[in-house]
């Protein structure tokens, strides 16, 4: 009987001792870290650069003003297509000034002061003539009586040159006539014609601005009439279906661009568009961004390569999102970015194992931020850790949110 009880104790304190230290390990060990899984799957996968980017005409045309003058109003719109040689608008000659009282003195009396000159110029006109018909009298006289030997060859040939030197004075005086009328006349213009009085039917001179080719009005940068200088721009033309994207790219992005790359258009209001890279600029340009930061900017020209009748209602200077691919594929392995991390120079991820983190290393290939292609190290279907928690260890117990 002594026996038995002292067996039996000895089994309830085996027991006791198991369920204490039991109860001491499942209070001591460490809980499961709640995790987010994501599975290893297969589907296609891209690599691209996203900016945002405008369309523009590609060829534009700046008119300008051929002369300086007074433009006329340009009685176009924005939009309004032109043809090759259209007149856009017309360029009178620069006005006359208007005279202040002192200037209107001033070209009467030298309205007078001509005037005078050109009657002074005919009196002497006047005086020529006489001599000249008296000279030319005389040498008739002496040429009649040379014939009966009364006069000598001295004496006629001295009336021949007076004649000629009477003729020449004379010619001399009319020519002075009429350079002293052309001056009456230019004074009495200066008085007459001003921009507050205007004389005379003659026909104005107008220069007019034509169409260089086949289009549609961008801008017009002049459209009231008035003084316009020789040079100065008028209005820009240019054909709005020949379109092309301008894409202001970070640096960093822009070096891993070529002329060639498929590039996608969205964000216009429209469908996708499709598109091509034709040129990286080669020189960039420093922008500030919306926080404030400086960055280098490169600009990136891309060709609208879809139907004309799917872009129509595009125009110039509309925005547009512009993904540029780098790569693509359509059935790669595949995991997110958040589940990997670099541990010992290699790149890995927790695996779950029913409910253990198991560190599995792996070899990567491509990523475009979001996923990351898996090259070795996983296959389809595993499962993995997503955002992996530090307190996680390989062989540590999960439990799935």
């Amino acid at each position: 009987m002594t026996e038995k009880r002292s067996a039996g104790k000895w089994i309830f304190w085996g027991l006791f001792s198991v369920l204490v230290v039991g109860a001491v390990y499942f209070t001591l060990r460490p809980d499961p870290v709640w995790v987010d899984l994501a599975p290893t799957e297969r589907g296609e996968m891209e690599v691209s650069i996203t900016e945002e980017g405008k369309t523009r005409v590609k060829d534009r045309y700046l008119v300008s003003s051929p002369v300086a003058g007074y433009l006329h109003r340009v009685s176009l719109d924005v939009g309004d297509p032109v043809t090759p040689g259209q007149l856009l608008t017309e360029v009178d000659p620069m006005p006359a000034s208007v005279l202040d009282a002192r200037s209107r003195a001033e070209a009467e009396a030298r309205v007078g002061a001509a005037r005078s000159a050109l009657n002074s110029a005919r009196q002497k006109v006047a005086a020529a003539e006489a001599e000249a018909v008296f000279a030319a009298r005389e040498l008739t006289r002496l040429q009649a009586l040379s014939s009966n030997h009364f006069v000598s060859e001295d004496r006629l040939q001295q009336a021949e040159a007076a004649d000629e030197r009477a003729q020449a004075i004379l010619r001399s005086a009319r020519f002075d006539e009429e350079v002293m009328a052309h001056e009456l006349s230019a004074a009495r213009t200066r008085l007459e014609v001003s921009a507050a009085r205007k004389t005379g039917n003659g026909v104005i001179e107008r220069v007019e601005v034509r169409s260089p080719v086949n289009g549609a009005i961008l801008d017009i940068v002049r459209k009231s009439e008035g003084v316009i200088q020789a040079g100065e721009a008028i209005l820009e033309v240019g054909d709005p279906g020949a379109l092309e994207v301008v894409v202001d790219v970070l640096s960093f992005d822009a070096v891993k661009l070529t002329p060639g790359v498929r590039t996608r258009l969205t964000g216009w209001g429209g469908t996708t568009l499709d598109a091509t890279v034709i040129r990286v600029e080669p020189v960039g340009f420093e922008d500030i961004s919306a926080l404030g930061v400086e960055e280098q900017r490169v600009q990136v020209v891309a060709d609208i390569v879809s139907p004309v009748d799917e872009w129509k209602m595009l125009g110039d200077g509309y925005r547009v999102d512009a993904t540029f691919i780098l790569w693509e594929a359509d059935d790669v392995l595949r995991i997110p970015a958040s589940a990997i991390f670099d541990h010992e120079g290699g790149r890995h991820v927790f695996q779950a194992v029913e409910d253990r983190a198991r560190l599995t290393p792996i070899v990567t290939g491509r990523s475009n931020g979001l996923y990351t292609v898996v090259k070795e190290g996983l296959a389809e279907g595993d499962e993995v850790v997503r955002h992996p928690d530090r307190q996680l260890e390989d062989g540590g117990r999960i439990r799935i949110r």
